[in-house]
């Protein structure tokens, strides 16, 4: 089921249909990879056949081996990679990706399963070797990423036609590596209704859904922000990630839940209202399933920022032009933000936002998150003094 290959999304000549369907591209090679199923990356008659490491089977990986080529490697982030052999990598700066030649007994799928589980062993033989990464690698590691993934793929360079041998779906790198700044700059508002709040009767909730048909995110607006905007003045905005554990269940590790509803309730007493944007990017981006596995290495003795790293994500993977997008819909070009977050500050400005003001907005340690709210002001540089 090859695709063909598209015009750059965000290129001035795509017309929105292109664009749409290169951003449908990529979610259907996202779920193609979180079944198991290897993709076919592609670009300037390159092809890099990849599968995901933790869902790829045993015909998925037969299939990468016998239209390769030349031996499957595996690629990971530098720091997952470190981590997992436990030495150090060592590699140019500017490159993003480790390739790995593995031993053939270390390519099965049951052994390659074992890279969901963070307390397992070492996984790599001490004698896999680096070698130059393929092709197409960064665009691999980045699909992994968008399909809350680990960043570990096993991949192949095969000749054009593969793809199509094998029935596997064929996406563009470029679509890849533009994906996110589509989806985000794409949003659309899909509904609207009046939900009142415990801590605020006067509230209503915008979904938007951008153009791929992905994940909502949802826009809270309290009180009635907008006839404040007009009036001149800027309301309160806060920008909220989804926090599965500590908005729902109350979880003590994080202060995720007291900002949420702190911010609702902050908004409601505030005469010019405040919107509050409730962003589908849990863990700062990792997925929730990554988030509960970075909880396991805190609990081996990692900060949130090193577990993060040890998975092969970066200390933070979110997006804030999909906040900037969504503020601008609603037309709300110039807020007073809650947070204590710098890069917040700098994301929102940096996507034509203008931030008139900062609130803080922290909360007292419990006994539990003493530790993370410590990593958050030390190596995030959160203002929470």
């Amino acid at each position: 089921m090859p695709l063909q290959g598209s015009l750059l999304p965000h290129s001035p000549e795509a017309t929105l249909d292109q664009r749409r369907l290169a951003m449908r591209g990529v979610h259907r090679a996202i779920a193609e990879l979180r079944r198991g199923t290897p993709v076919a990356i592609v670009q300037d008659d390159t092809v890099l056949l990849a599968g995901a490491a933790e869902t790829l089977g045993a015909v998925g990986l037969a299939d990468i081996a016998a239209s390769g080529l030349s031996l499957p490697v595996l690629l990971l982030a530098p720091m997952r990679a470190a981590a997992l052999l436990r030495r150090p990598v060592t590699q140019p700066e500017d490159q993003p990706v480790v390739a790995l030649r593995l031993p053939s007994a270390a390519l099965d799928p049951t052994r390659l399963s074992g890279f969901a589980d963070p307390t397992a062993e070492s996984l790599l033989p001490a004698e896999a070797e680096p070698v130059a990464p393929p092709p197409h690698a960064g665009a691999a590691l980045a699909l992994a990423k968008l399909g809350r993934l680990l960043p570990a793929l096993v991949v192949a360079p095969a000749a054009p036609g593969a793809a199509a041998q094998l029935s596997l779906l064929s996406v563009p790198a470029a679509d890849i590596l533009a994906y996110p700044i589509s989806a985000a700059s794409s949003l659309k508002r899909v509904a609207e209704a009046r939900v009142p709040l415990e801590d605020a009767p006067e509230a209503r909730i915008i979904a938007f859904r951008a153009a791929d048909g992905g994940i909502e995110h949802l826009a809270i607006l309290v009180g009635d922000p907008e006839a404040s905007m007009a009036a001149g003045q800027a309301p309160l905005v806060r920008v909220h990630s989804e926090c599965f554990t500590g908005d729902l269940l109350g979880s003590l590790r994080c202060d995720c839940g007291p900002q949420l509803r702190g911010a609702i309730k902050r908004m409601a007493e505030d005469q010019a209202g405040g919107v509050l944007l409730y962003l589908a990017q849990e863990g700062r981006g990792i997925g929730l399933v990554n988030k509960l596995r970075a909880y396991t290495l805190q609990d081996r003795g990692l900060d949130t920022l090193d577990a993060n790293r040890a998975l092969g994500y970066g200390a933070d993977e979110r997006n804030f032009l999909v906040a900037a997008t969504m503020l601008r819909s609603i037309n709300m070009p110039r807020v007073r933000l809650l947070t204590n977050n710098p890069d917040k500050l700098s994301g929102l400005t940096a996507c034509g936002i203008e931030v008139v003001g900062r609130e803080a907005h922290a909360f007292d340690p419990n006994g539990v998150n003493d530790a993370y709210l410590d990593t958050k002001a030390r190596r995030f540089g959160h203002m929470l003094g």
